[in-house]
């Protein structure tokens, strides 16, 4: 029967998240109307018309606002045309999708990406083009920590021999070329008990890995498929941004990176690199000078975004783990902030507990002094270098103990502007600080600090956002992952907003009430 009750319960939340997802889809669809509305009453230009449009050779790009993703080998040809003198600029962009649209948008006046996802994004882009004159010549490898050389040597001995037997061009021509799709790779070897080997991808970066209907896919994350195959070994993805994947495998983290990785020596001096298995090249993208009219309708679009593929499932299942981060992070914040927060007004009126106040200050100051990011960053890479824990468990730690320090000084805060005689009055009944803190001074000073906690649980609740540095699932990745898909970035980050936008509103309301219960009990 309860498992019953529990299993009914389930699916009435579900329903309600359904519907509750409905509508700000059906938010979202009105607002791209009144946009596009707008757009279609005013006068579209090319913003880049004048300047991109002159870019017709590589030599043209010098002197230019160069687009890139963050820590490719487009970053690190453009980084010398950067200090060259010639004033060029370039912006550094964490998504490739991102250097698209800003090319798009006129911010920056040319692109520098692999051959591959340039076509992708040209194909599914009017109004751009690629220079016929290509920029690089690179060859791909996988990336494993150095020391690692066992893992190195099983890798290698793999790849020599499907490159022998054809698999590595099968998978190649299954992507690429006018028979792509007709050579899908099926598993060879069902025998995976020699364990699993975790693959670092960044899956914006089609057809080499991307997103197909919930699942990562592409040429790295097959060729990975028949590695494993040969090695005996289960394969278990995981998509996170590019410039992390190096640090991942590192750190040990994860085993392998593949992810287009250009062979290079600055690389080389930390990290080591497998025989290559495949050649690209890097080319330039560019605006064709005319404007782009947009040919898709609103509902086609809408449609695209969030139908196709049941797209919507990424923001519901980043809404999902956005909600189980907040909800833990606030206990671990809640528990610790009042532990912290009695060490320090005891510290403060009694003169006590000297050492653990100057723990508790240090921390304070440690954890308020520093980005939240960094702090997530340094957890996972650092802290939980060698130890084998799930994001979410990670993301829980650095997100709680960073509210905890905030929650700390409202607590404080809170506890230090009840009155004195509050205290004295309870000593004087005989109770002793415990009972006289949790029976008069706490309650007097929940209902002062619960409004500064409110906005405090809010911001926490935003915070969550950068969970996907760690390559978690979040509201904010489930959207970045359809605009890497998709290239649109209005509905996406738009649905987005609204999400949390209603998360917030929903928040305050609820604690309104609270606050008004606690002036009623008051009376």
């Amino acid at each position: 029967m309860q498992n019953k009750e529990k299993t009914g319960e389930r699916s009435v939340f579900m329903k309600k998240k359904s519907r509750s997802l409905v509508w700000i889809l059906l938010s979202v669809f009105l607002l791209t109307g009144i946009a596009g509305c707008q757009k279609q009453g005013g006068t579209v230009t090319d913003a880049t018309e004048t300047e991109s449009g002159q870019i017709t050779t590589v030599d043209d790009i010098s002197g230019k606002r160069i687009g890139v993703q963050l820590g490719t080998t487009g970053d690190i040809y453009a980084s010398d045309y950067e200090n060259d003198g010639s004033k060029t600029t370039v912006e550094r962009y964490n998504k490739g999708a991102d250097a698209v649209q800003a090319l798009k948008q006129g911010k920056v006046d040319c692109v520098i990406i692999d051959e591959q996802p340039a076509q992708e994004f040209v194909k599914l882009n009017s109004g751009l083009k690629i220079l016929e004159e290509d920029f690089a010549l690179e060859e791909y490898a996988i990336v494993i920590a150095k020391g690692n050389d066992a893992l190195l040597n099983d890798v290698n001995g793999a790849l020599e021999k499907l490159k022998t037997d054809g698999t590595i061009d099968q998978i190649l021509k299954n992507y690429i070329g006018d028979e792509a799709g007709n050579y899908p790779y099926t598993e060879k070897n069902q025998d995976h008990s020699n364990g699993t080997l975790t693959m670092a991808t960044n899956a914006e970066f089609p057809p080499y890995e991307y997103y197909n209907e919930g699942n990562v896919v592409g040429i790295d994350v097959d060729m990975m498929r028949a590695i494993c195959d040969e090695l005996g070994m289960e394969l278990k993805v995981e998509d996170m941004a590019f410039d992390s994947i190096i640090p991942a495998v590192s750190t040990g983290k994860v085993d392998v990176g593949a992810a287009g990785f250009t062979v290079t020596e600055e690389r080389k001096k930390n990290i080591n690199f497998t025989d290559t298995y495949a050649t690209s090249k890097q080319v330039i993208i560019v605006t064709t000078g005319a404007s782009d009219g947009g040919t898709s309708t609103i509902g086609e679009k809408f449609y695209q975004n969030f139908i196709q593929d049941g797209r919507y499932q990424y923001l519901l299942k980043g809404f999902e783990n956005t909600i189980a981060i907040t909800i833990f992070a606030v206990m671990i914040g809640i528990v610790l902030g009042f532990l912290i927060a009695i060490v320090r007004t005891n510290h403060d009126r009694n003169g006590g507990l000297s050492i653990l106040n100057g723990i508790c200050k240090a921390y304070l100051t440690i954890v308020r002094g520093t980005p939240v990011m960094i702090q997530l960053l340094i957890i996972y890479y650092v802290i939980f270098q060698s130890i084998d824990t799930g994001k979410m468990f990670v993301a829980v730690v650095a997100f709680g103990l960073n509210s905890a320090a905030y929650v700390a000084e409202i607590v404080r805060s809170g506890i230090m502007a009840v009155d004195i005689g509050q205290f004295e009055a309870g000593r004087s009944l005989g109770l002793n600080y415990k009972q006289t803190m949790i029976s008069i001074i706490l309650p007097q000073a929940v209902k002062n600090i619960l409004p500064a906690l409110c906005n405090e649980f809010i911001s926490l609740l935003k915070e969550t956002s950068i969970s996907g540095y760690i390559g978690l699932m979040d509201l904010t990745k489930g959207g970045d992952i359809i605009r890497s898909v998709t290239y649109e970035a209005f509905m996406p980050l738009i649905a987005v907003a609204l999400i949390y936008l209603l998360l917030v509103v929903g928040l305050s309301k609820a604690v309104g009430l609270l606050e008004r219960r606690l002036r009623t009990n008051e009376r």
